[in-house]
C-alpha cells in the first residue's frame, strides 16, 4: 500500500508493562518501514514504551520516532478535534474510546476497523481470523485478525531482513564482543552457556538455579530488570547492590530492560532463552535457538489450555522423546512444580530441540509475516469497496 493518504491509527493500552506495546510498536515500525504508510500510535502509558524505545519523551502528549506520530491516550484526550483514520486497529483486547468510535459511525466513507487479537496456537482461531462482527449500535463491522502459527491465520511479525541481520550478528565476533561489553560482560568467551532469563516470577525457581550451579559447565544468565529480577535481589540481597553474583558454575547478572533491538541480540547471543508472554516469544521463534515460554497467567489456569494447544503444535513434528522431555519442563515452569529433575531431562535434549527449531523457524516464515497480511487484507478489502459502490 504506497498510497500515504491512507492513515492508520492503532490503540494500545498496555496491560502487561511490555508485551502489548512491544506488539504494537514493532507492527508500527514495520508498516512505516517496509510498507510506507502512515501511522498514528495511540499509547495510554508512555513511561513503559520508554522502556522499549529510550527515545520516548513521556511528558509529551505528541511526538515523532521511527517515522511514527505517537499520541498519548489519556482520559483528557479532546477526540471531537481528532480526525478518523481510514484504518483503525484496537490492538491487543483494548477499547477504542467511545467518541472516536462514534465519529469513525458518522464518515461518509466508513473507515475500515480491525481488532488485532492475541497470539493462540488454539484451533479455533482458523475459523475466526478475518471474520467480520457487525456492530449495530455503530453502523459498523469490525473485522478480529488474529496472529497465529499456520497459514490460516495473520502469521507472527517479523520484518523483512530479521534472519538476515540475525545471520550476520552471529557470524560477527566483534559484535557479539561490542554486544556483550555494553551489558557490562567483560569476558563473555569464558562461559560455555549463555541463558536469557525474562519470566515473571516462579515458587520454585531456586531449584531451577541449583541445577545451574551444580551443571558441569560454566553458565552465564542473564536476567532484565522485572518481576523475577525482584525474587532473585531479594534470594541474594548481593545482587541489589552489585546486580552481579556468581555461585559455583553460575553467574547471575542483572541487566536494565533493554530497547527492542538490543533484546533481539540477546537471544540471538544466548544458548537458551526464557521468553515470557508474547513479544518475547515471537522474537524466540526467529532466534531459533532453545526456548522456554511463560505464558501469561491468567485465573483457574485457564493460560495452560492456551499453552497445551502451542506445544502439541510445536511439537507435531519433534521426536517423541524430545517433546515429552520438553513439555514436561514447559508444563512444571508453567505451574508451581519443582524444577531441578525436568530440566535435568529437557536439557538433555538441547541440541536436538536447537536443531528442530531452525525447521519450526522455516515453516512459520512460510506463512508470511503479520505486517504484510494486515496490509494485504486491508488491501484487499478497500478493492472490493471500489467494485462494490
Amino acid at each position: 500500500m504506497q498510497n500515504t493518504a491512507v492513515r492508520w491509527d492503532i490503540f494500545c493500552a498496555v496491560i502487561d508493562n511490555f508485551g502489548d506495546i512491544g506488539i504494537c510498536w514493532r507492527l508500527c515500525r514495520q508498516l512505516v518501514a517496509e510498507h510506507h504508510i502512515t501511522v498514528q500510535l495511540w499509547v495510554d502509558d508512555l513511561a513503559s514504551f520508554s522502556k522499549i524505545c529510550p527515545q520516548i519523551d513521556v511528558t509529551a502528549d505528541e511526538q515523532q520516532q521511527a517515522g511514527v506520530l505517537i499520541k498519548r491516550w489519556a482520559a483528557t484526550t479532546d477526540w471531537q478535534q481528532c480526525t478518523v483514520a481510514e484504518v483503525v486497529i484496537e490492538a491487543l483486547a483494548c477499547t477504542i474510546p467511545l467518541p472516536y468510535q462514534q465519529k469513525m459511525a458518522q464518515q461518509a466513507v466508513k473507515p475500515l476497523w480491525l481488532n488485532l487479537e492475541y497470539l493462540s496456537a488454539e484451533a479455533w482461531v482458523e475459523g475466526c481470523h478475518a471474520l467480520p462482527s457487525p456492530q449495530p449500535q455503530l453502523a459498523l463491522d469490525k473485522h478480529f485478525f488474529f496472529p497465529g502459527f499456520t497459514a490460516a491465520t495473520g502469521g507472527l511479525l517479523q520484518e523483512r531482513t530479521l534472519q538476515q541481520q540475525a545471520a550476520l550478528f552471529i557470524a560477527d565476533a566483534d559484535a557479539q564482543q561490542a554486544f556483550w561489553q555494553q551489558l557490562g560482560v567483560a569476558e563473555h568467551a569464558r562461559y560455555q552457556q549463555k541463558i536469557s532469563l525474562f519470566a515473571y516470577d516462579h515458587p520454585q525457581l531456586e531449584t531451577l538455579l541449583a541445577c545451574w550451579q551444580q551443571a558441569p559447565v560454566n553458565s552465564l544468565c542473564i536476567v532484565p530488570q522485572g518481576a523475577l529480577a525482584n525474587q532473585l535481589a531479594a534470594l541474594y540481597p548481593q545482587l541489589q547492590q552489585d546486580a552481579e553474583l556468581t555461585l559455583n558454575q553460575l553467574t547471575l547478572k542483572i541487566v536494565p530492560f533493554m530497547a527492542q533491538d538490543d533484546y533481539d541480540k540477546l537471544l540471538w547471543a544466548c544458548d537458551i532463552n526464557f521468553v515470557r508472554g508474547e513479544d518475547s516469544i515471537i522474537r524466540a521463534h526467529w532466534a531459533a535457538k532453545p526456548f522456554i515460554w511463560q505464558i501469561y497467567r491468567q485465573a483457574e489456569q485457564a493460560h495452560l489450555d492456551k499453552l497445551q494447544a502451542f506445544m502439541q503444535r510445536y511439537c507435531a513434528q519433534m521426536p517423541e522423546d524430545v517433546a515429552d522431555n520438553l513439555q514436561e519442563f514447559w508444563l512444571a515452569w508453567n505451574t508451581n512444580s519443582q524444577l531441578e529433575h525436568s530440566w535435568q531431562k529437557c536439557s538433555a535434549k538441547l541440541a536436538q530441540i536447537a536443531e528442530y527449531n531452525r525447521y519450526w523457524r522455516t515453516a512459520l516464515t512460510a506463512n508470511g509475516d503479520l505486517a504484510s497480511n494486515l496490509v494485504h487484507f486491508v488491501e484487499k478489502k478497500f478493492i472490493m469497496r471500489r467494485n462494490f459502490s
